[in-house]
């Protein structure tokens, strides 16, 4: 689902309700106060009514006759929901849920750059050499370096020939955006050229061999980013 955040007074309520309903400041089970909610953010009922269909499209809240407005249990959440992730890793959850990303995606890149290799096409090399050269300019900048990291990934995942692998791209790319700009604003981390261009060459000579293990390393390497980064990520959020 696309994030709401920043949209406006709408997407303003959207990111402070489900915000805190992340954080745990509004409880799973608790019921809302709708009144009381529009009146704290200074916004009409009809504000109110639009943001919470949004968060229910989130599988954070649900309505019942009798019951009314309430949180619903972690596990209806969608935590693949871009925002949802956004939240979490404004509520210091973000280590956590890097590192289910990196267990889903050892699962399935390794895999994909494998199969890849052997149904690549011209047009999927061209897209991912667009995506690595992106990738190289967007250095100094962690949106753009995000995004190219995100092309680079979302080609790979084309790259197969297999149109489910395909469509995982909606399954890893808003953890995988988190996760670069987190790591590239923070700087320190290591140049993700050279590991990403290894998996191209294989995949572009037909190695699957070489390609899933190019993978693996690239995967490594973002692992160690992030342990790099696990200690002032506790200490902004202790």
């Amino acid at each position: 689902m696309a994030s709401y955040s920043g949209r406006g007074v709408h997407g303003q309520v959207v990111h402070s309700l489900g915000a805190r309903i992340v954080r745990g400041e509004i409880a799973e089970g608790e019921i809302l106060d709708i009144g009381a909610l529009g009146a704290e953010l200074d916004v009409s009922l009809t504000v109110m009514r639009e943001a919470l269909k949004v968060l229910a499209g989130k599988g954070l809240t649900d309505a019942r006759q009798k019951r009314g407005t309430f949180v619903r249990e972690r596990a209806h959440w969608n935590l693949l929901d871009a925002d949802v992730i956004r939240w979490r890793m404004e509520a210091g959850d973000g280590t956590r849920l890097l590192r289910d990303l990196a267990d889903v995606r050892a699962i399935i890149e390794p895999a994909a750059a494998h199969r890849a290799a052997l149904h690549r096409t011209d047009a999927d090399l061209a897209a991912l050499e667009a995506a690595l050269e992106a990738m190289g300019q967007a250095k100094a900048d962690s949106a753009a370096a995000a995004e190219a990291d995100a092309a680079f990934h979302r080609a790979l995942l084309a790259a197969t020939g297999n149109e489910l692998l395909r469509r995982m791209d909606m399954l890893l790319e808003p953890g995988l955006k988190e996760r670069d700009r987190m790591v590239h604003s923070h700087g320190g981390a290591d140049d993700p050229v050279p590991s990403h261009r290894a998996v191209l060459d294989a995949i572009r000579a037909q190695d699957p061999t070489r390609a899933e293990l190019a993978m693996l390393n690239l995967l490594a390497k973002a692992l160690a980013d992030l342990d790099q980064l696990a200690p002032a990520q506790a200490a902004a959020h202790s």
